[in-house]
């Protein structure tokens, strides 16, 4: 197992996102963030933080939303449902997807497919923790990324938070 970051470059990593949605989205007025159930939410609840301490007297929109049925191995593999907390309209708003790790897309285009039920956005965008560029199975690249890995296809990215894991790193697995 190979740290590829600590708690304390997380914490930087998710500060410069914020600050990158910031400079592309400086009035939040028609942008909404999404964090996607289960482990991107830890990443869009630190972002969403961080936007509000830059932000304090902005309204954010901030969603979560919960893919399950729209991934196209929900057949093969059982996936326990999250909740999709999406009580804001996404009609031609600009939408900030945040995940904690890309990697073959599939997770994105399912997250798409769910977004079109709650409107259809005038903008979409990604925004990842960690990109595993060369792994991916669908045209989908991030808009912003913490990390580029270039991991083997046999190794694992795994994200730990402490509000659920007792420790914060990303670290890769054989």
């Amino acid at each position: 197992m190979k740290t590829i970051l600590t708690e304390q470059q997380i914490t930087l990593t998710i500060q410069r996102l914020a600050h990158q949605v910031l400079e592309n989205h400086l009035d939040l007025k028609d942008t909404v963030i999404v964090g996607l159930q289960p482990r991107g939410i830890y990443v869009s609840d630190k972002i969403v933080a961080e936007l509000k301490r830059n932000l304090p007297s902005q309204k954010i929109n901030y969603g979560l939303l919960d893919i399950t049925f729209y991934r196209d191995d929900v057949r093969q593999n059982l996936h326990i449902a999250n909740a999709t907390k999406i009580d804001f309209n996404i009609e031609n708003k600009n939408v900030v997807l945040i995940d904690d790790v890309l990697y073959t897309g599939r997770t994105i285009r399912a997250a798409l497919d769910a977004l079109l039920d709650f409107g259809r956005p005038a903008k979409v965008e990604l925004c990842v923790l960690i990109d595993r560029r060369f792994s991916r199975q669908l045209p989908i690249q991030p808009d912003y990324s913490g990390k580029v890995i270039d991991a083997l296809i046999s190794e694992k990215v795994k994200v730990f938070w402490k509000e659920k894991d007792e420790r914060t790193e990303v670290v890769i697995q054989q």
